[in-house]
């Protein structure tokens, strides 16, 4: 006796029916199909009111041979022996012969229907109340016969020489999103046209084109092209005469044959698709072919610029690996060696783009990357806090004579404003030290206090203000560096031990340059972050002592 497989078609659900979870990939695999039938054109008809959807393409269509044998038949890879390309030289996108069983997965019947050159329509309809049936009666594979298609279904094919028809039939609840949706994501996720110019996708009577995403192409901010690759989508974001609003443009080179653009958007908010909870996401592309969403999640970095990025990788090399991709066509088998290389590659262009990003945004601005150690935490909060005060200060269109000016002015603003803080910060600690402790001033320290009385009401009569403008008028309020150190260290004897008192001397100039608001030169900057870590050191050995003491 001989013995044979025999498959319960439960295995369907397993392969298909329960594997495939966005409605999107579902229309990926129906134009993925038409691809490599050598299509042109590819018309979806969504009726979101009748909950229907036909899938129609102008392709080479299937014979009652090919309908039986090829599609019908779970497992058939067009990839037969060394059959990688269609006869018009594309590459295949199918593989495991198992996307086909995606189309059972949003409708409660599919329809389908097929003419080849010189062939009759075929045509058939799964019925999956009808397929719940026959699992639940544990038949096998052969045992399920297709039911009869919809007449007007074989008809679409009328006005074509040749292709193929699928109408989905009272599609599940909650897959069909807007229409503009649709269009948006149909431009984002299906590329085919990198590949083949004359293959089109057609939304609802409208060629899906990649001015559907103009409005996330005003959204983007910064981008990163790699290894020259060309798009229009891309030639659109950095065109300075559609999209003025991309501020820098940068290209990267790596030796794999990764293409392909990273961008990152204004606001994090930018990255949400209207009117739905999906995100973008850096994607991986394969022959034209979203594989995998959101690459981020193999390379987390934990950095505020992840929320910022999207973009498209392409790298057709993964499709020639021995089976780098996973049942589902969601995602990519991660042990894969050709995978884990690409991985690298995209590793190394992110931690390059995270770099950049920061640089891009303070270059305009605006808050970078805290975690990132280019500057000090400081020279940022300092940054930061000028361009607060330049958004309330400016006009809201300055023209680029200003902007000019902001920019000289803000790179000042990382070194002057923690300057003026530790000038604030130093003096009135020794001032409080001085209080404490009840050190006496001398009379030369009084007699300077009352000339600078004199002096700020005499400005205060000028201009005529009759208030007070410091919080006290006691006189250690008006001594500066030099004479509040002296109180501090007048023991001191040798004026070449390092001590406040000395520091204070070379201090003032400094000091009052900064008070003063100007911009001081790099051999100042140097001198005064010296000061500002000798006074910080004797500070903090001041202020252990007082503890001690009390």
């Amino acid at each position: 006796m001989s013995y044979k497989f025999n498959i319960s078609l439960s295995v369907l659900n397993h392969l298909g029916r329960n594997l495939y979870r966005s409605f999107i990939t579902v229309i990926g695999e129906a134009i993925s199909n038409s691809w490599d039938a050598d299509a042109n054109n590819v018309w979806i008809k969504v009726d979101r009111n009748a909950r229907t959807m036909y899938v129609v393409d102008d392709g080479d269509g299937m014979s009652e041979s090919d309908f039986q044998n090829k599609f019908l038949k779970i497992g058939y890879s067009k990839r037969n022996g060394e059959t990688t390309k269609t006869n018009k030289g594309r590459p295949f996108i199918g593989r495991k012969g198992i996307g086909k069983l995606a189309l059972l997965s949003c409708a409660k019947k599919i329809h389908i229907a097929s003419k080849a050159s010189g062939f009759n329509t075929v045509s058939g309809q799964i019925d999956n109340s009808g397929l719940d049936e026959a699992i639940k009666d544990d038949r096998s594979v052969n045992e399920y016969i297709l039911e009869d298609c919809d007449p007007s279904v074989p008809s679409i094919l009328s006005n074509l020489k040749k292709g193929t028809v699928i109408f989905f039939e009272d599609i599940n609840d909650g897959v069909i999103n807007s229409i503009d949706y649709l269009k948006k994501i149909i431009a984002l996720n299906y590329r085919f046209s990198l590949i083949d110019s004359s293959f089109s996708i057609h939304l609802n009577g409208q060629k899906v084109d990649i001015d559907a995403l103009d409005e996330l192409a005003n959204a983007t901010q910064f981008v990163w092209q790699i290894n020259n690759f060309q798009d229009r989508y891309l030639a659109n974001m950095i065109n300075p005469n559609k999209n003025p609003n991309v501020k820098n443009y940068e290209v990267i080179k790596h030796d794999l044959k990764i293409y392909g653009f990273i961008a990152s958007t204004n606001k994090p908010s930018d990255m949400k698709i209207r009117g739905t909870d999906e995100k973008l996401s850096i994607d991986l592309f394969v022959n034209g072919r979203l594989r995998e969403k959101d690459l981020l999640k193999h390379i987390p970095t934990t950095r505020v610029v992840e929320s910022y990025l999207y973009g498209q990788i392409h790298y057709n090399d993964l499709d020639y690996s021995t089976d780098a991709f996973t049942s589902s066509r969601e995602g990519i088998v991660k042990d894969d060696p050709v995978y884990q290389d690409f991985l690298r590659c995209l590793k190394s262009i992110i931690s390059v783009i995270l770099s950049d990003w920061d640089r891009l945004r303070r270059k305009q601005g605006l808050d970078g990357d805290a975690d990132n150690p280019s500057i000090s935490a400081k020279a940022r909060k300092a940054e930061s806090l000028f361009n607060e005060t330049a958004k309330e200060m400016l006009p809201d269109n300055s023209d680029k004579t200003v902007e000019t000016w902001v920019k000289k002015i803000r790179e000042e603003a990382t070194f002057n404003i923690p300057s003026y803080s530790e000038c604030f910060l130093s003096e009135n600690l020794l001032r409080e030290y001085i209080r404490h402790n009840s050190i006496p001033l001398t009379p030369s320290s009084k007699s300077t206090a009352q000339d600078f009385k004199r002096k700020e009401e005499g400005s205060k009569n000028t201009a005529n203000i009759s208030y007070g403008i410091r919080q006290s008028n006691e006189d250690i309020q008006y001594l500066d560096m030099a004479l509040l150190a002296y109180h501090l260290e007048e023991r001191e004897s040798d004026e070449n031990k390092p001590s406040i008192k000395r520091d204070a001397k070379i201090y003032k100039p400094l000091r009052d340059a900064v008070a003063h608001t100007s911009l001081i030169t790099e051999p100042a900057k140097a001198q005064l972050n010296i000061i500002f870590e000798n006074t910080r050191a004797r500070l903090k050995r001041l202020l252990q002592t007082n503890d001690k003491n009390h």
